[in-house]
């Protein structure tokens, strides 16, 4: 079930907040809903092991698919330094 809620914040805080929902393509609503949520896992990771930073949870096993592994990345690093 959703409801409202108002919250009363400074005008310029509120312009920059639209502004980057906007960059992001969501609305200023859902990025409060999404930090709520953040704040509900980190309450919860708190009694376990340490939550990832969002960007990095979401970067976490992007590479598995690519068949990256660490002799490409040694090849990688040999190239860049000659």
């Amino acid at each position: 079930m959703q409801t409202k809620l108002t919250l009363r914040l400074d005008e310029m805080l509120i312009r920059r907040a639209k502004a980057r929902a906007r960059l992001l393509g969501k609305s200023l609503s859902q990025m409060v809903a999404d930090y709520f949520a953040l704040l509900n896992e980190e309450a919860g990771q708190r009694r376990g092991s340490p939550e990832l930073p969002p960007i990095t949870r979401s970067l976490k096993g992007a590479l598995r698919a690519g068949g990256v592994d660490r002799d490409d990345y040694l090849r990688y690093l040999d190239k860049k330094h000659r």
